[in-house]
C-alpha cells in the first residue's frame, strides 16, 4: 500500500511511523504548496500542489493518487479537512480511503460552541463558553463567570488569536483587537447572529492530551492519555504517558457519540475528581508522537484497517510513565 500525507507540511516523525508500519510494502508520499516543507525532502516522492482553495486543488490531489496507486490519505491540515471529507466517495472510487471523518464530525470538532453543547449532550463536564461580549459581561457581573478568561476564534485553529485576560478592561480591547484580526487569519468570522470568537472561564488543574482511535467505519478501538508538561506555540512540547481507567470510559463515550475515524485528538483537564473537555481534534494532533514513543502503533493499524484486516493486537501495547520531549531537527530541503 502506497500513503500520502496531503498538507504535509513538518511533521516528519509522523511519515516515519507510517514507512515504519509499511516495513518496506509501500511507498509514502507528500504533498505541500511549499518545496521548503521539511516532509517534502523526507518522503519517498513529493508532489508540489496548489493551495487548498485553489478551484483545481482536489483535481491535483486525485490525480496524484491515480496516478500513484495511493490506497491512503492522512491529512494534517484542519482547512483541508472539510475537503477531503466532501470528496470521500470520488477517492474511493479510484481506490483510496481518506482517513477523514464525516463533515458533521468535522463542524462540531471545529466550532467551540458546538463542542460546548456536544458535552453537554453526553454528559462531560467542559469550560462555561459565551458567543458574545454582552452576555458574557453580563455573566460577569452576575459573579457567574470570573477572571481568567480566554477570548478566542470560534472556529480556531491551533493558537492563532487566543488571549488570556484578567479584567474587564483587558476583555473589552480583546474582543474588538481579535474581531479585526479574524480575517487575517483566514478564520471564520461567523453571521449577522454570532460573532467569529467566543469567551471561555480558564480551567483550573493539569492539562492531559488524549488520543481517542476509532477504526476507518467510526467504531471505538482505544484511548491513550498523556500528561501534558510543557508547551511551544500551541503544540504539546514534553508530555508523559500515564494509567487513568477514567479516561478509557470517557474516550468510549465520546468515540460512541461523535463516530469519528481515525485519530481524535482532545485537550481535557484534570482537578481532583473534575474532568474538563477543552476541545477535540478529528485528525493526528501533535501530541500523538508521545503516544506514539510509547509504544503504540496506529499507522499500523490504520493500514490493516484500509486493507479490510485486523490489526495485530500489539498495536494498542502503550508503555505508561514515558516522558518524551520533542525537539528541532534540521532537514536539508530543495527549492526546485
Amino acid at each position: 500500500m502506497n500513503i500520502l500525507f496531503s498538507c504535509a507540511g513538518r511533521r516528519n516523525y509522523l511519515l516515519q511511523y507510517f514507512k515504519d508500519a509499511l516495513a518496506g510494502s509501500g511507498k509514502v508520499f507528500a504533498t505541500d504548496s511549499s518545496l521548503l516543507a521539511p516532509t517534502m525532502a523526507e518522503a519517498d516522492q513529493s508532489f508540489l500542489v496548489p493551495p487548498i482553495n485553489a478551484e483545481h486543488y482536489l483535481e491535483v490531489l486525485l490525480g496524484i493518487c491515480k496516478d500513484n496507486e495511493v490506497g491512503l490519505i492522512v491529512s494534517l491540515n484542519d482547512h483541508e479537512l472539510p475537503v477531503l471529507a466532501a470528496a470521500k466517495e470520488e477517492f474511493a472510487a479510484i481506490g483510496t480511503t481518506v482517513v477523514v471523518s464525516d463533515l458533521s464530525v468535522i463542524e462540531l470538532c471545529f466550532d467551540k460552541g458546538l463542542t460546548e453543547r456536544f458535552c453537554e449532550k453526553v454528559g462531560i463536564k467542559t469550560s462555561l463558553t459565551f458567543t458574545s461580549l454582552e452576555s458574557a459581561t453580563q455573566a460577569i457581573e452576575a459573579n457567574t463567570l470570573k477572571f481568567p478568561l480566554f477570548v478566542k476564534p470560534r472556529w480556531g485553529s491551533g493558537s492563532a488569536g487566543i488571549e488570556k485576560v484578567e479584567n474587564l478592561q483587558e476583555l473589552n480591547l480583546a474582543w474588538e483587537f481579535n474581531s479585526i484580526k479574524l480575517n487575517r487569519w483566514g478564520l471564520r468570522v461567523g453571521d449577522n447572529q454570532e460573532s467569529g470568537l467566543l469567551i471561555q472561564q480558564a480551567l483550573p488543574g493539569h492539562e492531559y492530551g488524549i488520543d481517542i482511535i476509532n477504526d476507518l467505519k467510526g467504531n471505538y478501538q482505544a484511548t491513550f492519555v498523556k500528561q501534558k508538561l510543557g508547551m511551544r506555540a500551541g503544540e504539546t512540547d514534553k508530555a508523559k504517558t500515564v494509567d487513568m481507567p477514567i479516561f478509557e470510559e470517557i474516550g468510549r463515550k465520546i468515540s460512541e457519540a461523535l463516530g469519528h475515524v481515525g485519530n481524535l485528538d482532545c485537550d481535557f483537564f484534570v482537578d481532583g475528581d473534575d474532568i474538563y473537555l477543552l476541545e477535540m481534534n478529528p485528525r493526528f494532533g501533535g501530541g500523538y508522537p508521545f503516544s506514539g514513543e510509547a509504544g503504540v502503533d496506529v499507522p499500523s493499524a490504520l493500514i490493516a484497517w484500509a486493507l479490510g484486516k485486523e490489526p495485530d493486537a500489539s498495536w494498542k501495547d502503550i508503555k505508561f510513565n514515558i516522558t518524551t520531549a520533542k525537539c528541532d531537527r534540521l532537514v536539508k530541503v530543495s527549492e526546485v
